[in-house]
Formats: structure tokens, C-alpha cells, sequence
């Protein structure tokens, strides 16, 4: 690669010296113009190829970059092609290019597509949306240039042929898109960063220099002093191996450090934009107006002006249409993101509510343990003591109910977060068992029957017994007064082992071909998130644990399941079990 690069830089300065030998030392004639053309030819036929090649390269790459490389490739391709034509009359035809030369509309074009490569703004990242909208923005300016060459130098070529004014007007219109070119890339390279920078002054230079060159060779034209392979073809020739040795000079950069798009940017392509379309109806008003010009280049120039308005308003309403549909976009994002917003900062209250009420809680957890340890005391000292037996089985029951509501404030506790969690491995059906048993009167009460179906051979699972009692008297708490209110008999509560997970399930008593699919996993922080506090607090724990908490994606029977990881193999201790309420 370095060879090959080595082998280009030494080819280019090869012609370039050549072109300079030839202009000092030949004398003007066929020879001198034939090497002149030969060598301005082989330096744009190479930069032509230079080009198409970067943007093979780049096709891999960002579009944009893509894209500029393949508008410069366009613009040097015409180049070419005006060079070719005047090959054609000065190397095959041997005779002057006339004036005026038709092909002079190809070299004024050339620099459109180069302007638009730089309205692509590579060194800028954007949206797809942005995007559409800045090339039909240069859309516009690149129709209006057209514009301007068809209603400044045409007239002379076909309406009314007048070579000194051709001539004139011609240099005019060339020497103001040559500045255009150069103040956008001064522009670039002012706000451009890294490599780009460096890309856009390395294409500044070429391009003032060969601005500067033309302007000079179109004033020895205008004084009858210029010819092919003249001194004034040595700047253009050095000129145009500058602009050839652009495309090797890349590698050299880092083009990868593009940044943010600027809105001032893309407020001034809007700007320049408007200001064509608004000239327009200025510069047919000066034709009209203009009676130092013939009539029919008068009539001539106000038809162009009027088909232009016709081209260029269709592009502003196209232009119109995508800025409302890129407004309805930002408007229904905007207020996603409120909505997205408030429910952010309802959250961060409900946090900061529950962060509140679990210090309560666990100060009155605390609070409330000193009398239940009393309690407990008293009962236990009852039951040991001499009274008869019936008033011994009461005290039992208080003790009973005292340790309950101590395993419950324990549960409080940890959930509050003011108390370890203790992982062990631990029996899920004995936890179930006696989760149902805590159920059984508030349940009878509504009417409602508990069935067990407990998997045989069910492995421990690695947990809290206090959190995981918490969540089995919740979670059968709620299905259960689902179906005390859907005229429901029966709560099902199953377990049982499949894929290395054990599975919980609470749900109406139905038959199997009424159970539904358990599809949608519920997330304490996430799009499925429970539709209760008490619910999400359940689904935390469960996560916590390793497992998830799911729900029938489309049921109106009320269930859920509990899947958690086993901690070790089946241990065959535990017998299969299936009972009704009552024995619990």
C-alpha cells in the first residue's frame, strides 16, 4: 500500500513537472498543445479514478461519507468530460475550440455535485429524517444554480449569440460558483474537527489556487494572450494534482471523529434555500425590466424564471410535507417523553413513600416485639403452670398466635430491609403447608376450599422461609378473594418440579383444559410491572431469590405461578400429599 501511494505522489509530479518543462521550453504550437491536453487529461482521467475508488471504499462506511465521495467523483467525472470535448477539437480535430462552446455548460456544472458533497455535511452526525430534509434543501440550491447558468449564459448561446457578452457573463457565473465552493469549504473546515479539518483545508487550498489560476487564464483569454500549454497553464495544472492527491492523503486522517450536528448549520441551508426561491421572482423582474438586453433574451430569461419557481416550489412543498411530518414525529415523542416523565416522578414519590413507610414499619416491628416476648412469656408460664387442661389448651393457642405474629413482624422486618435475609435450603411444600393453614379462616369465611396437589420428591430451593411465607399468603390471599367475588369454590395450589425450576401454582379449582398458558413474567422494574405495591413487593422477593413470578397473558380465571431455581437434587424425603382444607 505505502508502494502503491509512493508510485502515485511520484506520477503526479511527474506530469506536474512535465506541464512545467512544456510551458518553459516548448515552443507554441500542435506539439505544445497536444502534451498540454495529453497531461491535463491523464491527471483528471487518474483523479476521476481516485475518487470512484474512495467511494468503493467507502461503501462499507457511513452513508454520509459514502456520499460525499461519490458527488466529488461525479464532479471530477464531468471535469473529465469537458476536458475530453476540448481533446476533441485541439488533439483529433486540430483546430481552436469555438466560442462560444457548448461544452462550457459542462464545466460550469462541474462544480455542482462538489458543491453538494460538501452540503452533505459528513463530518456531522444526523438522523435519516435531518437527512432527507438538508439534501432537498441542496436540491434547491443546486436547481438554482442551474438556474443561474441557464438564464446568465445560455441567452448569448442560442438566443441571441454575442460572444463578447457570452464570454462575460460566462467568466461571471463561473467565478461566482468557484467562490461558493470556497467560502463552504472555508465554512467546513472553520467549524470541522480531526481529519475532516484537514481534508476540507487540503481541498481549500486546491481550490483557491485553481480559482485564482482560472481567473488569470480567463483574462489572457480576454487579451487574446492565452494558449494551451501556456505559462498560465502551469498554476491550473499544479491546481489540479493538488485536488488528484486528496483522495491518497486520506488514509493519513482520522475521518471517524465526527460530531453532533449543529442547528446553525442546518439553519443556514434553510436560509440560503429560501433566498434562491425568493430570487427568482427578483431576477425575472429584472428581465422584464432590463431594456439594455433584446427582446427575446428578455422573454427568454423570464420563461426560465417562471419554470424555475415551478420546479423549486414543488421542492419547498415537498420540503413543507416532510418538516410537518417531522413535527407530528417530534410532537408525539415530546409528549411520550412528558408522559414518561410524570410517570418517572410518581414513581420517585411512591420510592420515596415506601422508603418512608419502611422505617415506620420497622420501627413499630421493633416496637411491637417487646410486648409480644412478653406475651409469649406469660402464655408459655401459663401453660406449664397447674390450671385445668381446657384452660391450658387457650393459653397454648395464645402462644400459638403470639409466635405467628412474630414470624410475621420477622417478615415485616426483612422486607423493611432492617433485618439479614437468610438463605438456606429450605422445603417449599412444608412452607406451603403452613401458609394454608394461616389461610384456612380467613378463606373459610368467604367460603372458599383450599386444594393441594404437592409434587412427590420436590427438591429444596435456596431462600427465606419468612419472605417466601410472605409471598404464598399474599399471592393466595388475592386469588383467593378473586374468587370469592367470581362465585368460585375452590382455590388450587400445586407444586412441582420440571427443567431444574420448581413451580408454584395458585389458581381456581377448573380442569386442566381450563388452565391457562402462565406466558407473561412480571417485573418489579420493568414494562410488565404488577398493578399493586403489595404485588411488586412479591415479585421483588421473588427476583431476589433467583426465581420470576408470572401471570396468564389473556384469562379470566385469576392465577399465578412462582418458578425458583433448585438448590440440590431431589431427595426423595417428602411423600406426594393432596387434601382438602379442613386438617390443616
Amino acid at each position: 500500500m505505502a508502494g502503491r501511494k509512493q508510485f502515485w505522489f511520484a506520477l503526479l509530479i511527474s506530469l506536474t513537472f512535465a506541464q512545467v518543462a512544456a510551458s518553459l521550453f516548448m515552443p507554441r504550437g500542435t506539439a505544445l498543445t497536444i502534451a498540454s491536453d495529453v497531461i491535463t487529461t491523464a491527471l483528471l482521467l487518474g483523479g476521476t479514478a481516485a475518487f470512484l475508488l474512495k467511494t468503493i471504499r467507502a461503501r462499507s462506511g457511513p452513508y454520509h461519507t459514502w456520499l460525499f465521495w461519490l458527488l466529488m467523483s461525479m464532479g471530477m467525472g464531468l471535469w473529465l468530460a469537458y476536458q475530453g470535448m476540448w481533446n476533441y477539437f485541439e488533439v483529433i480535430k486540430r483546430q481552436d475550440v469555438p466560442d462560444p462552446f457548448m461544452g462550457d455548460v459542462v464545466l460550469f456544472l462541474h462544480l455542482v455535485p462538489m458543491i453538494a458533497a460538501l452540503g452533505v455535511l459528513p463530518h456531522l452526525r444526523a438522523e435519516e429524517r435531518d437527512e432527507r430534509i438538508r439534501m432537498l434543501d441542496f436540491t434547491l440550491l443546486l436547481t438554482w444554480w442551474v438556474f443561474i447558468y441557464v438564464y446568465v449564459v445560455i441567452p448569448w448561446q442560442t438566443v441571441a449569440i454575442d460572444e463578447s457578452r457570452y464570454s462575460t457573463d460566462f467568466n461571471f457565473a463561473y467565478l461566482t460558483e468557484k467562490l461558493a465552493l470556497l467560502i463552504g469549504l472555508a465554512a467546513l473546515a472553520y467549524t470541522a474537527q480531526g481529519g475532516w479539518r484537514q481534508l476540507y483545508g487540503q481541498l481549500l487550498g486546491a481550490g483557491a489556487l485553481y480559482a485564482s489560476s482560472s481567473y488569470v487564464a480567463n483574462w489572457a483569454i480576454g487579451h487574446k494572450t492565452y494558449y494551451s500549454g501556456s505559462i498560465y497553464d502551469i498554476p491550473l495544472t499544479l491546481s489540479m494534482a493538488w485536488v488528484v492527491a486528496v483522495p491518497a492523503l486520506t488514509p493519513h486522517l482520522s475521518l471517524s471523529d465526527s460530531k453532533q450536528s449543529k442547528p446553525l448549520l442546518g439553519l443556514w441551508m434553510t436560509r440560503l434555500s429560501a433566498i434562491a426561491l425568493f430570487s427568482l421572482s427578483w431576477m425575472a423582474l429584472h428581465a422584464a425590466l432590463n431594456a439594455a438586453v433584446p427582446g427575446p433574451v428578455r422573454r427568454f430569461r423570464i420563461t426560465a424564471s417562471l419554470a424555475a419557481m415551478v420546479v423549486m416550489g414543488a421542492m419547498v412543498f415537498w420540503r413543507q410535507h416532510l418538516l410537518g411530518t417531522e413535527l407530528s414525529y417530534f410532537l408525539g415523542e415530546s409528549r411520550r417523553s412528558f408522559d414518561e416523565l410524570k410517570a418517572l416522578q410518581d414513581q420517585l414519590i411512591q420510592s420515596e413513600k415506601l422508603a418512608s413507610l419502611g422505617q415506620l414499619v420497622g420501627g413499630a416491628a421493633h416496637e411491637i416485639n417487646n410486648p409480644l416476648t412478653a406475651m409469649l412469656g406469660y402464655s408459655d408460664l401459663l401453660n406449664a403452670s397447674s390450671l385445668p387442661a381446657l384452660e391450658q389448651q387457650q393459653a397454648a393457642k395464645i402462644g400459638e398466635q403470639v409466635r405467628r405474629t412474630r414470624t410475621l413482624v420477622s417478615s415485616l422486618l426483612t422486607f423493611a430491609g432492617q433485618a439479614p435475609v437468610k438463605l438456606s435450603p429450605i422445603d417449599l411444600n412444608s412452607v406451603l403447608q403452613t401458609s394454608v393453614r394461616l389461610l384456612a379462616p380467613q378463606l373459610e369465611a368467604q367460603g372458599i376450599a383450599v386444594r393441594l396437589d404437592l409434587g412427590p420428591s420436590l427438591p429444596q430451593v435456596l431462600a427465606d422461609s419468612n419472605q417466601l411465607l410472605h409471598v404464598f399468603l399474599h399471592l393466595g390471599g388475592q386469588v383467593g378473594s378473586q374468587l370469592a367475588a367470581e362465585d368460585h369454590s375452590a382455590l388450587f395450589i400445586r407444586t412441582r418440579y420440571e427443567d431444574k425450576t420448581v413451580k408454584v401454582d395458585f389458581l381456581a379449582d377448573v380442569p386442566v383444559s381450563q388452565v391457562p398458558p402462565f406466558q407473561s413474567p412480571l417485573s418489579s422494574e420493568g414494562a410488565n410491572k404488577p398493578s399493586t405495591l403489595s404485588l411488586n413487593a412479591c415479585c421483588r422477593i421473588v427476583q431476589e431469590h433467583g426465581g420470576r413470578l408470572l401471570q396468564p397473558t389473556t384469562s379470566k380465571i385469576p392465577a399465578f405461578r412462582m418458578e425458583l431455581p433448585a438448590a440440590a437434587k431431589p431427595t426423595f424425603a417428602q411423600p406426594s400429599r393432596a387434601a382438602a382444607r379442613s386438617g390443616f
